[in-house]
């Protein structure tokens, strides 16, 4: 039984998620897999069914019926996880912009650095963006900037969404009360661990584009963010 587990949100993800569910369960230290679909017309959630019969007691599957935001997803991959007592939870991409490699790097720095969140960087010292045009990089960096300046908040990477959270975190944060489903979804959940006193450990990963499928990224993400972040400043937590 492993104390720790990565919670995947899908959708579409045909072409990677067969690859990222043997490279995780490849890792020198044990993790257990929660993938939550929303309902891929590509069949995701079939490949995933028959890699349940391989991998039998460490990875799990939650099918939602239609796109319902991966702030819900994620959500209900956490009342998942802490219903069955992991320590350790985990937030992952599935189109290897997220380095699997660097769980081990996140766990680390929780488990033995005192982190209770550990937050994989772009932004800080030793992190990098690949094969992203320079209009993106700029976009992304400069509303992480926009975000600490509304928010007075100490991270460099706050829409980051490659993360490990201690059990306690999310046993603490009202986890229905959380109200953005996007990239403020990201922030909330920082913002909000923030405010409760809770330490962020920024790790610097190397955020590399999806090479197979496609971005979710869409504009109405973007404005949700720009306009969240605003309302968020006079969040009580």
């Amino acid at each position: 039984m492993s104390d720790r587990l990565v919670i995947i949100p899908t959708y579409r993800e045909k072409e990677n998620i067969e690859k990222m569910i043997r490279k995780v369960f490849s890792l020198e230290k044990p993790f257990h897999l929660l993938i939550i679909d929303d309902g891929s017309p590509d069949g995701t959630a079939d490949i995933v069914k028959t890699l349940q019969k391989e991998f039998t007691d460490s990875l799990h599957l939650v099918e939602r019926e239609g796109k319902l935001g991966l702030g819900t997803a994620y959500i209900a991959g956490f009342k998942w996880a802490l219903a069955r007592g992991y320590e350790y939870i985990f937030e992952m991409d599935c189109d290897f912009s997220h380095n699997p490699d660097d769980l081990l790097r996140l766990h680390e720095a929780c488990e033995k650095q005192g982190g209770d969140i550990a937050i994989g960087s772009r932004y800080v010292k030793g992190g990098k963006v690949k094969n992203w045009p320079l209009g993106r990089v700029l976009m992304s960096y400069y509303a992480s900037v926009y975000v600490r300046l509304v928010l007075w908040m100490n991270i460099k990477d706050t829409t980051a969404g490659f993360k490990c959270y201690r059990k306690k975190v999310l046993e603490t944060i009202k986890l229905d009360e959380i109200r953005f489903v996007g990239y403020a979804f990201q922030i909330e959940m920082k913002y909000t661990a923030s405010k409760l006193g809770f330490k962020l450990i920024e790790v610097p990963i190397t955020f590399i584009d999806r090479v197979e499928g496609e971005s979710k990224m869409s504009t109405k993400i973007f404005k949700e963010a720009f306009w969240g972040v605003i309302q968020m400043r006079n969040k009580r937590v």
